[in-house]
Formats: C-alpha cells, sequence, structure tokens
C-alpha cells in the first residue's frame, strides 16, 4: 500500500478572500517542512476565528514570513513529480493555487484527496484514530507540518488496525 506525502494548509480564514499563511508536508521517510508564507499584495482578509484555531498572528507573518515565490521554489524542488495528500482538497487546492499564483509559478506535484486512500474500514475508524493519535504525538502546537503528521500516521495506524481486524 502507498505510504503517501501528505500535506497541510493553514489558512487566513474560510471562504473568498482567504489565502495561505504557513504550508507544511510530511513524507513518508520522516522528513519534514513548516514554513510561513509572508501576505502578498492584495492578501488582506484577516479571520480571527481562523487565527484562534491555528494560533498565527498576521504580524508574525509579515515579520517572518517567506515570500510566496521562495516557498513555491521549496515546494516544487523538494515534492517534484510527487502524488501529495491532504484532508480538505478543496480548500487546499484553492490555497495552493492563490499561492502559485502569487509567485507566478506552477506546481510541479500533484495535489490529491487523502479520502482517495481510504476503504471503508479506514474511513469507519479515521476519527477514533486520529483522536488516539493526536494523544499519542502530544504536539504542542497546531501548525500545518504537526497537522500533516498527525494525519499521514492517523493513516498508518487505521490500516494496521482495518488489517489485522480482517486477518482475524
Amino acid at each position: 500500500m502507498i505510504q503517501p506525502a501528505i500535506i497541510d494548509i493553514e489558512a487566513s480564514g474560510f471562504g473568498r478572500g482567504s489565502y495561505p499563511i504557513e504550508i507544511g508536508y510530511y513524507l513518508p521517510d520522516g522528513r519534514a517542512y513548516c514554513t510561513l508564507i509572508q501576505p502578498a499584495p492584495g492578501w488582506v482578509h484577516w479571520d480571527v476565528a481562523a487565527e484562534s484555531v491555528h494560533g498565527i498572528r498576521r504580524d508574525l507573518l509579515l515579520a517572518r514570513g517567506r515570500p510566496a515565490v521562495e516557498v513555491c521554489r521549496d515546494l516544487n524542488r523538494q515534492l517534484d513529480g510527487q502524488f501529495i495528500y491532504c484532508d480538505a482538497w478543496a480548500y487546499d487546492y484553492t490555497w495552493l493555487n492563490c499561492l502559485f499564483e502569487a509567485a507566478d509559478m506552477v506546481p510541479t506535484f500533484h495535489l490529491k484527496d487523502l479520502r482517495e486512500l481510504l476503504g471503508e474500514c479506514e474511513q469507519t475508524l479515521w476519527h477514533a484514530t486520529r483522536a488516539a493519535v493526536e494523544v499519542r504525538l502530544q504536539l504542542r502546537r497546531h501548525r500545518a507540518s504537526g497537522d500533516a503528521r498527525t494525519l499521514f500516521e492517523t493513516l498508518i495506524e487505521a490500516r494496521k488496525r482495518c488489517a489485522a481486524d480482517w486477518a482475524s
């Protein structure tokens, strides 16, 4: 079975006008990447409810965020030709396009929906398995690379549980 690369994107809010503020991924070999994204000109939407979830302040992005073109170059160099999976495809696809559009670039990797990898058993176990993984990992901050790792570990654990059930 595929052990996928997982990506997660934190954003300024949801819906119209929102944009990516942090992007991170977790690879099957354990390598991870995470970076804050400097708001591009015209990226002004800010939702305090979203900030309360991800805990990233806009002034932090302005001070420490990296320009879209740098982030896109990193992603293309490190993920070139790969399928990379996310759990909120409709949002993540929009935010990824927003990022690459700001950089006037095109991704050289393919974004796919994590649900494509889930069988019926994994779908049934997903929420309980994710809760157990979150307790086990005890990640202190809600960040993109940590969320990507949580998704990866949840998929692997759910698959193991389903395989054990099937073998019994």
